[in-house]
């Protein structure tokens, strides 16, 4: 499947949106850059998706708790309680996005470096852990 032009802008959005994120995290939930993730993460997932369905995306019924969660942590960074903000975003972000880990540690085991850091004894089990699987792919 090849990326149209909005799609590869998403991908570079989302991935500056976890960057900074990181970033305010690790520069002691400075309130400027985790807003900047956020916004710049939210755009990159509607580029990426578009907007129709990320809307339908965080209106699903049973996403609603994440939804909630999510956005409540958004607006709790912007309100200046980074700390705070951050727990509960994560907290949304897990109950939204966790379908997706186990896809994504499939994909990363194929690929040719991070699939053999992946199969190393100990992080093999968090892996497993973290993706929801009780057997791991050899």
């Amino acid at each position: 499947m090849w990326l149209t032009d909005l799609q590869k802008i998403g991908v570079a959005a989302t991935s500056f949106g976890a960057l900074f994120m990181m970033l305010g995290v690790i520069m002691f939930f400075d309130g400027a850059l985790l807003a900047l993730g956020n916004v710049a993460f939210l755009i990159g997932i509607t580029l990426i998706i578009g907007p129709q369905r990320t809307f339908y995306f965080f209106a699903r019924k049973n996403k609603i708790r994440g939804t909630v969660c999510f956005i409540g942590g958004i607006l709790l960074v912007f309100l200046k309680w980074p700390f705070v903000g951050v727990i509960v975003e994560t907290f949304g972000f897990l109950n939204l996005f966790g379908d997706f880990f186990p896809v994504i540690i499939t994909f990363l085991r194929q690929l040719p470096f991070v699939g053999q850091l992946l199969s190393l004894p100990y992080i093999r089990v968090v892996v497993d852990r973290i993706a929801g699987s009780n057997t791991s792919v050899v």
